[in-house]
């Protein structure tokens, strides 16, 4: 005898099921024991809030998925494509004629086309002296080493800017979270005031002065709500728009990173390191060769030929020799430009070490005044506008400072609080771009 299962109505009652009952538990229990699994392996995979990325992070994604800098990678590509043109000998060329060929279909016999036709086949080939081969090759390797120099000056750039937006997401970010916590504070003081007012215990102008201040304390909030929205998207889009989701956001220290370096350090390691001063020196080895070239250039090719010819019954072989007479043309005009371009990129060569030299003392100097502000509002000013507004909140309270004291007092605290924001941001700026002018992330 079948079993048969009872289920409880709402009410208590039991009721006999059949098949049907049965079928409905079994499916209920195959669907519970398969989407449990699945449900748990998308619990596992699902990000808990949005993505956040240091500033390491934040650069190695620019050097990997910045469009411009991808677009200026491929100049190595082409380069190199050229230094395989340029290592390529020339091509042999290969004739052949067939003359005096009858019109008439007469006269087109064995014996006329053996005995009064002339055929030719011919090879010829331009032997290259001077060793123009190896000196085009290493004149295309030259060019390709300064583009991959350059390419290196790209990514400093684009180092440099990336810090520079990464550090402007933080201020806006700091200056949020200051903004959220001044507009949650004073809501309680309104709230507060409100009371009194209604109580009577307030004058209606001193309300209106507290309300009117929470109104700047919002409009605060809603600015650097935008300010990180936007300084989010400017970073996103030199990251490479699709390498980071809509709603990532950034992590990492936003304080004070002290620095201990002389400048004469610095500016040693800058000639060192710099990749545009790589790419100029480079440079002069580039026109050095491109002047070789030249030279080469200057020197006559031979061109070798040899012909197979049957006329008239009679095979024979001729073998041509061409030499060009070098009376006008010996290429002396491009060999005179390129060792004016040698002195030129000598020039440039020293221009760009002068102007690492002068990049570095002026970011150092950058560097060093901004740490002096910093090291102002470190030394005691931030905590004196904290104590100044807190004391001024007390006294208001207690019936010993005036409504505007207070006032003045919490604006005080805030400009200040959002000043050294600032200066923080421009500090870490300012440290990015001294590390921009050595050449390297990592300073002595």
């Amino acid at each position: 005898m079948k079993p048969k299962f009872q289920l409880k109505t709402s009410r208590g009652h039991r009721v006999n099921t059949g098949g049907a009952a049965r079928l409905l538990f079994v499916c209920s229990a195959l669907l519970y024991c398969g989407s449990a699994p699945i449900a748990r392996a998308q619990a596992a995979v699902t990000p808990h809030g949005p993505v956040k990325i240091t500033l390491d992070d934040a650069i190695q994604l620019a050097l990997k998925h910045n469009h411009n800098l991808l677009a200026a990678q491929t100049t190595i590509e082409q380069d190199e494509a050229l230094e395989t043109q340029a290592n390529l000998r020339p091509n042999p060329a290969l004739f052949a004629d067939w003359e005096y060929l009858p019109f008439n279909s007469g006269s087109q016999s064995t014996n006329y086309l053996d005995n009064s036709t002339e055929a030719d086949l011919g090879l010829s080939y331009l032997f290259e002296r001077g060793r123009k081969r190896q000196h085009r090759l290493q004149a295309a390797k030259d060019v390709t080493a300064q583009a991959r120099s350059l390419l290196a000056d790209n990514e400093r750039t684009l180092t440099f800017n990336v810090a520079s937006q990464f550090f402007n997401v933080q201020l806006n970010e700091s200056t949020l979270e200051l903004g959220t916590k001044d507009v949650e504070s004073f809501r309680k003081t309104v709230d507060i005031s409100e009371f009194q007012y209604n109580a009577g215990g307030m004058s209606e102008g001193d309300f209106l002065m507290i309300k009117l201040q929470l109104l700047q304390y919002e409009s605060d909030y809603q600015q650097a709500i935008l300010a990180k929205d936007q300084g989010l998207d400017d970073l996103r889009n030199m990251l490479g728009y699709d390498s980071v989701p809509a709603d990532y956001d950034v992590s990492g220290p936003f304080d004070y990173q002290p620095v201990n370096a002389n400048l004469e350090d610095l500016q040693m390691k800058a000639l060192l390191n710099r990749p545009d001063l790589h790419a100029a020196q480079q440079g002069v080895t580039a026109a050095t060769s491109q002047w070789e070239l030249q030279k080469a250039d200057g020197k006559v090719d031979v061109t070798g030929q040899g012909n197979y010819s049957h006329v008239n019954g009679i095979n024979a072989a001729t073998v041509y020799v061409s030499v060009p007479l070098p009376v006008f043309n010996r290429n002396q005009g491009n060999i005179a430009q390129a060792r004016y371009a040698i002195t030129q990129t000598q020039e440039q060569e020293k221009a760009t070490s002068e102007q690492v030299m002068t990049d570095v003392h002026d970011a150092y100097g950058g560097l060093k005044e901004n740490d002096a502000i910093i090291v102002l509002y470190r030394s005691g000013y931030l905590a004196a506008a904290v104590r100044d507004r807190d004391i001024e909140q007390f006294a208001y309270e207690h019936g010993g400072a005036s409504l505007l004291d207070w006032l003045n007092a919490e604006r005080t605290y805030r400009v200040t609080e959002l000043a050294y924001r600032q200066a923080l941001a421009s500090y870490l700026t300012a440290l990015e771009q001294l590390r921009e002018a050595v050449g390297t992330r990592t300073l002595p």
